[in-house]
């Protein structure tokens, strides 16, 4: 298994969160998972995180870098950052890989990969709305993300398995080093009927603020 592990905004992945830096903490759970091979790309802090993570081995998998901040001045945005990334992976035809925003915290995810993805994109994992987030993102019907109102709705965990054809199809027409979120692609996954999605009910929070870190560190 491979991921790409999304370190290239302006967020707290290298502050520590119980006593590593938050990153660490997706690597250890990859590595856990099976996941051996792991592209982060970067913009912000791009140096430092290469020098604090280096190749990898210590933490049980091999990591490349897309470095977005010196080929572009600055990052890409989820999907812009995910299609530059994306040859660096290196996947065989029918491989999957992880999808993983690196500024969440979920210490007891398992990346072991489910039996395979049929037809659908992707899988995104879902968990409750936070206080933060209180409408949540998409709903679930049998087995399938929702952009409807109706039902219940769930705020992405920022974690999702995806096939390359995800890139390769939905994203034809985004320049490579263009700026772009994912959740346009998303929707139009959505509607093809070909975005799978699960619950999670694991421990998870997105450390995006000060005070949510301080919050994830309190005794």
């Amino acid at each position: 298994m491979k991921a790409i592990l999304l370190a290239a905004g302006r967020g707290e992945r290298m502050l520590e969160v119980r006593g590593k830096p938050l990153i660490v903490w997706h690597l250890e759970a990859l590595a856990r998972g099976g996941v051996r091979e792991v592209v982060v790309n970067t913009a912000w802090l791009e140096d430092r995180i290469g020098e604090a993570l280096g190749d990898g081995v210590r933490f049980g998998v091999s990591i490349r870098y897309s470095l977005e901040g010196r080929d572009h001045g600055g990052a890409l945005e989820t999907a812009g950052g995910l299609k530059k990334a994306l040859p660096l992976l290196e996947l065989a035809d029918a491989e999957p890989f992880w999808y993983v925003a690196a500024d969440v915290y979920a210490p007891g995810f398992d990346f072991t990969a489910p039996a395979g993805l049929g037809d659908a994109f992707g899988l995104l994992h879902m968990v409750p709305n936070p206080p933060q987030h209180p409408t949540g993102d998409f709903g679930i019907a049998q087995g399938l993300a929702t952009v409807g109102r109706d039902g219940e709705r769930l705020t992405w965990s920022g974690i999702g398995l995806f096939r390359r054809e995800f890139v390769t199809e939905l994203m034809v027409d985004l320049p490579l080093g263009e700026k772009a979120r994912l959740r346009p692609y998303l929707d139009a996954a959505i509607a093809q009927g070909r975005l799978a999605a699960v619950r999670y009910d694991g421990a998870w929070a997105d450390v995006g603020t000060p005070g949510r870190l301080a919050a994830l560190n309190a005794p």
